[in-house]
């Protein structure tokens, strides 16, 4: 059985609209990032006088270490504060990126920092490398804050760990969901003894003022963003599971009902996290693309059975109440620059790409979605499909493996052969990472340029 969301006065009105891309602010951001680095280098320069002896040179380098950690240990947290302007313009998956990339060098940063300044107290205390630890030991029983900062150490480490890919694979998504929250914790256990021991904070009044702002300005916008605005838009829209509809097998469609709900500011290719209340997933959020555009009193999720939360889904009943977060993601019709748009879809990544197919801004002619399943049996959505092309004059291509199990064959020379004037189109991607690699090469090779290939991971 399949359900259909029919077509709203807002959905409708957006396929209407001008072209307007806009513009991502990845690199002004990058190079406010990298300033703030020039001006913690600076600071540590600026506070660092002549190296007469070893000690000095391991005390120094452990000083530079530690201010870039805490620098980085901001940012880390401000990459998880869910700020629009990252996460509607940058992409959801960019961050992620970007958080991922800046925990690694935070962690090693941190254990440089640990290494290198206890090896320097060591050497002024006449001790050897192996005292280390005893050093160590000394310092938190000895130094203010430092107690709270090796916890906070330790947290970090736990986190590090759990995040490397061959642990992440084995263990549960919700247990290494919530451990990740504790990187909160850990920034407040450490953030004190930067400020009680660190030579810049305690000579440079300024310096203190500059770190207070820097990482009250981040706790804001976690508080924010992370708590107030989820209960603000939860309290006002008060979603509901309204029914639970099969689309194919081990694919189902959650239709949640609410109030004023097209007023959430969500778009087609968007995405939400969802809590959904009901025993046993309470605790468990994940994060869904709308496989609709927003209605007035309407938001639907197209999930495919890939784990216990995923699968649970088919059983939730009418009635069951629903915590929201977002909307997330930038994979909107605000990133289309061309006339022509080709969708392309793999898997349940037919989710956002449907919504974008209904609303998406394109003459009659203009728009493709090309649907890459296993099977015809796995098309999911696929009526729906076939009625929006039909009454948008679009055109709507699967790509599905014979029955001898070969699969379809998407290179350069077929995507020109079947789309002839491809190089002219804006191109959204949505798929397993695998099949998204390989279509993402394919459209290179067909001339797409990388500015006009559009795609965000929904595996996060």
């Amino acid at each position: 059985m399949t359900t259909t969301i029919a077509g709203g006065r807002a959905a409708r009105r957006q396929t209407m609209r001008r072209i307007r891309p806009r513009r991502s602010p990845a690199v002004p951001l990058l190079l406010a990032v990298w300033a703030g680095a020039a001006a913690v280098i600076w600071l540590w320069w600026n506070n660092t006088p002549s190296l007469a002896d070893t000690a000095s040179k391991w005390l120094a380098a452990g000083r530079i270490t530690g201010l870039l950690a805490g620098y980085l240990m901001a940012l880390v947290v401000l990459q998880m504060a869910r700020v629009p302007a990252l996460e509607r313009r940058v992409g959801s998956d960019r961050v992620a990126r970007w958080h991922a990339m800046s925990g690694r060098y935070t962690l090693s940063l941190v254990v440089a920092h640990v290494v290198l300044t206890m090896y320097g107290y060591a050497l002024q205390a006449g001790l050897a490398f192996g005292d280390i630890a005893q050093q160590t030991i000394d310092s938190i029983n000895q130094l203010p804050d430092m107690g709270k900062a090796a916890i906070g150490t330790g947290i970090l480490v736990v986190i590090g760990l759990i995040s490397m890919g061959p642990v992440r694979r084995r263990i549960p998504y919700d247990l290494w969901y919530h451990v990740h929250l504790l990187t909160y914790v850990a920034t407040f256990m450490t953030f004190w003894h930067q400020l009680s021991t660190g030579n810049e904070f305690v000579v440079e009044p300024l310096a203190k003022t500059a770190w207070y702002a820097l990482y009250g300005t981040v706790t804001a916008l976690v508080v924010w963003y992370r708590i107030l605005t989820p209960i603000r838009l939860n309290m006002r829209h008060r979603l509901r599971v309204e029914a639970v509809i099969e689309e194919a097998p081990g694919v189902a469609s959650v239709l949640m009902s609410g109030r004023k709900l097209h007023r959430m500011g969500a778009e087609a290719g968007q995405f939400f996290r969802w809590r959904f209340l009901a025993p046993g997933m309470r605790f468990s959020s994940h994060p869904y693309s709308l496989s609709a555009a927003p209605r007035p009193n309407m938001l639907r999720i197209t999930v495919k059975a890939a784990g216990d939360h995923s699968s649970a889904l088919r059983d939730l009943e009418p009635g069951t109440r629903v915590w929201a977060e977002g909307p997330y993601g930038a994979m909107t019709a605000g990133k289309r620059s061309r006339g022509k748009v080709l969708l392309v879809a793999g898997g349940v990544g037919i989710t956002p790409m449907r919504a974008l197919f209904e609303t998406l801004p394109a003459a009659a002619g203009d728009l493709t979605l090309l649907y890459r399943a296993n099977s015809t049996q796995d098309l999911a959505l696929w009526d729906e499909l076939a009625s929006i092309a039909e009454e948008r004059g679009a055109r709507l291509m699967y790509a599905v493996n014979s029955p001898e199990g070969e699969r379809p064959d998407i290179s350069p020379d077929t995507l020109r052969r079947k789309i002839p004037d491809i190089d002219e189109h804006d191109v959204f991607l949505c798929g397993p990472p695998g099949f998204a690699q390989q279509v993402y090469e394919a459209l290179r090779g067909a001339g797409v340029p990388t500015r006009r290939i559009h795609h965000e991971s929904f595996e996060m």
